[in-house]
């Protein structure tokens, strides 16, 4: 089943016939073709197969887990592949990252998204851990949905990390998290994220090293 789903996965996926002055590729999501423009001088302008598997889940369960009018913030949201999807698929969305990735992350949302989307997506940089209160007031940020991919890996800043999911979620926030398993320490996050968050796998590629979580805070009211 994992073969078989990454696979198609895989087919939404494809590359220009010809070559352009810009390095970009494509792909089939939400009854859209996506182009994303792509750089090669950092982990955030490339897209990862995480964030295929995000998209993907959100294509295919969208009855389940409907963004249809729901506030969503991505965490680094890098090329903006996972944002534009979610934007198709009727979300009111904010796509986040570092200063020096906002102007392709614009870019590429813009172009995928302009005239097709119920909500135009807009974009804001947002620092792990810096000016969280400042920038995404608790009063009046209220987020559906959290959406991150792959934004556990070797960096260090994994406290900032889970210091601005704490800061992000209310008590009904539902995260949904593509983590791709690489080295201890990174592995180690998981454990601390459950410390704060109860933490349920949705979907697993072992192909990949990639789980698919749903997360929600500890301690919220349950109806």
């Amino acid at each position: 089943e994992d073969e078989q789903v990454v696979a198609e996965i895989m087919r939404r996926r494809f590359i220009p016939a010809v070559i352009t002055y810009k390095a970009w590729e494509g792909f089939h999501f939400a009854g859209h073709e996506i182009r994303i423009t792509e750089a090669t001088d950092c982990y955030g302008a490339v897209v990862w197969p995480s964030a295929l598997v995000l998209c993907y889940f959100l294509e295919t369960n969208s009855k389940q887990y409907s963004l249809v009018d729901k506030n969503v913030i991505e965490i680094g949201a890098g090329t903006g592949l996972v944002s534009i999807v979610a934007s198709l698929l009727g979300a009111l969305v904010t796509a986040t990252d570092l200063p020096e990735l906002l102007g392709n992350l614009q870019y590429n949302i813009l172009q995928n998204t302009k005239l097709k989307c119920k909500h135009q997506p807009c974009v804001k940089e947002l620092s792990w851990g810096i000016d969280l209160e400042k920038n995404f007031p608790r009063s009046s940020c209220h987020f559906d949905f959290i959406l991150a991919a792959d934004v556990v890996y070797n960096h260090p800043f994994l406290d900032e990390l889970l210091l601005t999911f704490d800061h992000l979620c209310t008590s009904n926030t539902v995260i949904l998290w593509a983590m791709k398993f690489r080295l201890d320490k990174e592995n180690q996050f998981v454990g601390r994220f459950e410390t704060l968050f109860d933490l349920e796998v949705i979907s697993d590629f072992p192909s990949w090293d990639i789980t698919l979580y749903k997360a929600m805070r500890k301690g919220r009211m349950k109806a």
